[in-house]
């Protein structure tokens, strides 16, 4: 391998040791001493009650590990959102699993942890996925009330589906596995059966220091609450357990007798590795952000046998359009290419920008997409649509908007892999967060923004030194350069995929070389959702 190859594998290895870290530390929940005093109470972790439920050397995904880190500093933090969310095998059937951390500020709400756990019931009513509660939380985070209680997406939009799901006929189950309060009492009651451990369980509407205060009335709460209580007097609660184990092993058993799914007839045959090394993405990805790369050898690192067959290859040359299988699963995938190429006139195109061909190339993939069930790949790296009287003047916002359109209105999964920059509006055209794809997740190499930083703080530094003329403040040379400095290091932190993900803006920033894992797996969970609506882009300018 050449020397460009060589920095580029050992650039993008440092980033993957950064990330691996990050994970690491994310993993110790409130640390090292309450993981100790969980266990001295007779209690798992979180992550413990997980890996003990799903089923022995099969895999999983974790959507979220990142959410919360470097937040709420003033509150302590919040690793993980103080609850963890994993998508696996229980008796062989693919479940989502929602853990209350109660290492995470005894597992209380914070903001970040109910959007977390409204993201894991998107999931799961996406695809009609069973959904596992381990309960162990002391209920909404008092001092961030108004931030957690009283909206749409807020605390209470979690018992709302856990109605919609009930309807939809997507099994609940919940395990009260130590405190249970208030409002989040309701979330094991409104699922299909629930379960509570002995001496560690206790569910009830108000403890009983404010039984106290609110009635008179003086009562500990095992016995207000406990298991018994909740079990042989009120009958609340289905099943008692012993232990978390023993509670554990009825999830088991309860989902071991759930029937078969009506599939959506996603295609899938034999899974074939790819024939080019995957590891080589390391050193085919740039690791300088503006320099062009091919799309396609990274792309022949990502597919079944290496193999893509290409949709209109000599048009509409800034994005790759094609057919391939990952996993076994049929696929059609959409991709930015950071070649620069010559259109059929003859015309420079630069790699990274989305020009009216290829934005009306990747509409009709799109459609033909739809119109054959297969689901969609979208792998970013893109700058945004081609500016300037010419694209203007050829009609560049129709075409853009075709495609937006196209991406909207699809009705098969759509999947999106950020891979370098994702900007602007070519950010949704791809398929970002905002146009509902199944999964998205980021590479350490991902940048998002609402365009490049270097132009983003030029624009930045503009607005700044005039406001401050406007002062009657004087601004020297060393004032701008000072200025910009700070612009660019704000601005670098806040496109950081890990920005992003602590945010929720994607599940989760990964090992490059877990993408055709998380797309399988995205796949496999889709395929439990037979396709209701019909591909309709509506009235539009085609």
């Amino acid at each position: 391998m050449d020397v460009a190859f060589n920095k580029n594998e050992d650039i993008h290895k440092l980033q993957l040791t950064d990330l691996k870290k990050r994970l690491l530390q994310t993993y110790k929940g409130g640390g090292i001493d309450r993981i100790e005093k969980q266990h001295l109470a007779g209690k798992l972790t979180a992550r413990e009650r997980i890996d003990y439920l799903f089923d022995k050397s099969s895999k999983s995904i974790e959507i979220g590990a990142l959410a919360g880190n470097d937040m709420y500093h003033a509150q302590g933090g919040c690793p993980s959102g103080g609850v963890v969310v994993k998508i696996g095998y229980i008796k062989n059937k693919l479940c989502i699993v929602v853990a209350n951390d109660a290492t995470v500020k005894a597992g209380a709400w914070f903001p970040i942890t109910g959007k977390k756990n409204l993201r894991a019931q998107e999931i799961a009513m996406e695809n009609r996925l069973p959904i596992i509660y381990l309960v162990d939380s002391a209920g909404v985070f008092l001092p961030m009330q108004d931030e957690i209680f009283p909206d749409k997406e807020n605390f209470g939009r979690i018992f709302r589906n856990n109605a919609i799901m009930s309807s939809m006929g997507i099994t609940q189950i919940s395990a009260v596995m130590g405190s249970c309060v208030a409002g989040g009492a309701y979330l094991p009651i409104m699922s299909d059966e629930s379960l509570i451990v002995e001496k560690t369980g206790s569910i009830f509407l108000a403890g009983s220091y404010l039984v106290k205060a609110a009635i008179g009335e003086s009562i500990d709460n095992e016995t207000l609450g406990g298991a018994i209580s909740q079990t042989e007097l009120s009958g609340v609660i289905d099943y008692k357990a012993k232990d978390d184990k023993d509670a554990l092993d009825k999830i088991k058993t309860i989902v071991d007798k759930i029937g078969a799914y009506d599939k959506a007839g996603f295609n899938r045959v034999k899974p074939i590795k790819p024939t080019e090394k995957e590891n080589e993405i390391l050193g085919i990805l740039p690791s300088v952000r503006n320099q062009p790369y091919n799309m396609l050898d990274i792309i022949k690192r990502l597919v079944d046998n290496s193999d893509i067959e290409e949709y209109k290859k000599d048009y509409g040359k800034t994005l790759i359009c094609g057919y391939a299988r990952i996993d076994g699963w049929a696929v059609g995938i959409i991709a930015n290419q950071r070649k620069i190429v010559k259109n059929a006139k003859g015309e420079m195109q630069f790699g990274g920008v989305i020009y009216s061909d290829s934005a009306d190339k990747a509409a009709r993939f799109i459609a033909n997409c739809n119109q054959k069930k297969v689901p969609l790949v979208f792998l970013q790296d893109v700058t945004g649509f081609m500016v300037g009287s010419k694209s203007e003047h050829g009609g560049i916002i129709k075409d853009g908007a075709k495609m937006v359109n196209a991406v909207s209105n699809s009705v098969v999964p759509k999947f999106t892999i950020i891979i370098g920059n994702s900007y602007g509006a070519g950010n949704y055209a791809m398929c970002g967060k905002a146009y509902d794809p199944r999964f998205i997740v980021a590479w350490p190499s991902a940048q998002l923004a609402v365009m490049g930083g270097a132009q983003a703080a030029q624009v930045l530094l503009q607005i700044e030194v005039a406001s401050l003329k406007k002062q009657g403040k004087k601004i020297t040379k060393e004032n701008e350069a000072e200025l910009l400095d700070k612009i660019e290091s704000n601005y670098k932190m806040q496109s950081s995929p890990y920005y992003a993900a602590a945010r929720l803006w994607t599940d989760a920033v990964i090992n490059p070389l877990d993408t055709r894992q998380w797309i399988s797996t995205g796949i496999e969970a889709a395929n439990h959702a037979p396709i209701e609506k019909k591909f309709n882009l509506g009235v539009f300018q085609v």
